[in-house]
């Protein structure tokens, strides 16, 4: 079963999200914060982290480059999504593999993590 951490400060995409994802057989752990972001993933160990720009404490696109200056964490997937007029802008200066632009159809969401696993393989 594959593992999906997701750090979103919005409740309502977190309850959507991870319960579509579980749904579909996957393990989800839901964050609202990055603040013990290094901690939290080298404890969860996630197949595919989906980051949200506007997070409490340092924020998702600083949050993304901790985790690929990381050895240890650099090659687990990350999608970046976010409702910012410069997602994609934002996704790539973060280092971020994916991205999805929000409001994003469900199926979106499933088929960018299924990507994401199927290219890590």
């Amino acid at each position: 079963m594959a593992r999906i951490l997701i750090y979103d400060d919005d409740v309502d995409i977190l309850e959507v999200s991870s319960a579509i994802l579980r749904m579909r057989d996957f393990d989800v752990l839901c964050k609202d914060n990055c603040k013990n972001v290094i901690t939290d993933i080298v404890a969860y160990k996630p197949d595919v982290i989906l980051m949200d720009n506007w997070l409490p404490d340092i924020g998702g696109v600083k949050a993304i480059q901790l985790i690929k200056s990381n050895d240890e964490l650099k090659d687990i997937p990350v999608v970046f999504f976010s409702a910012n007029s410069h997602v994609e802008q934002l996704a790539k200066e973060a280092g971020a593999n994916y991205m999805l632009p929000k409001p994003f159809e469900l199926n979106a969401l499933v088929e960018v993590i299924t990507t994401a696993l199927n290219e890590k393989k």
